[in-house]
C-alpha cells in the first residue's frame, strides 16, 4: 500500500469531487473514507461524502454525515438544505420542512426560500 500523507489526502479529496461530478459517488465515498479516517475534524470532507452517500441513494448515512456536519457547523445553510432534501426523499416530511426553513433563515437564496414554502413574490 503507498504510503499516505497530506498530500495524498489532498489528492483523493480532489478525486472525489471529480468522482462526485462524474456520478461515480460510490468511487467518491471510497476514496474520501480514508481521506475522513486520518483528518475526522475535517467538515470539508464529511460534507463532500454526506452529499456522495446522497447521490448513491444511501440516505442513512448522508442523513448522518449532514448531521454531523451541522453539529460542528449549525450556520451552514447548504447543509441544512442537503439534510432536508435527505429527509424529503425518505418520507421525513415535518424534519424536512423544518430543515429547508433554516436553510432560507440562514441563506434567502431562491432555491432554499421556495424549497421552505416561502412566497417569494412581492
Amino acid at each position: 500500500m503507498a504510503d499516505t500523507n497530506p498530500e495524498t489526502h489532498v489528492i483523493d479529496f480532489r478525486a472525489a469531487e471529480h468522482l462526485l461530478a462524474a456520478r461515480d459517488p460510490r468511487g467518491a465515498v471510497k476514496l474520501l473514507d480514508s481521506v475522513i479516517a486520518a483528518h475526522p475534524e475535517n467538515t470539508a470532507a464529511r460534507l463532500l461524502r454526506a452529499r456522495a452517500f446522497f447521490a448513491a441513494a444511501q440516505l442513512r448515512p448522508a442523513q448522518l454525515e449532514f448531521e454531523l456536519v451541522l453539529e460542528r457547523e449549525p450556520d451552514n445553510a447548504f447543509a441544512h438544505f442537503a439534510l432536508a432534501r435527505t429527509f424529503e426523499r425518505s418520507g421525513q416530511t415535518a424534519q424536512a420542512t423544518r430543515h429547508f426553513r433554516l436553510a432560507a433563515a440562514l441563506d434567502p437564496k431562491p432555491e432554499y426560500l421556495q424549497a421552505a414554502g416561502f412566497d417569494t413574490r412581492n
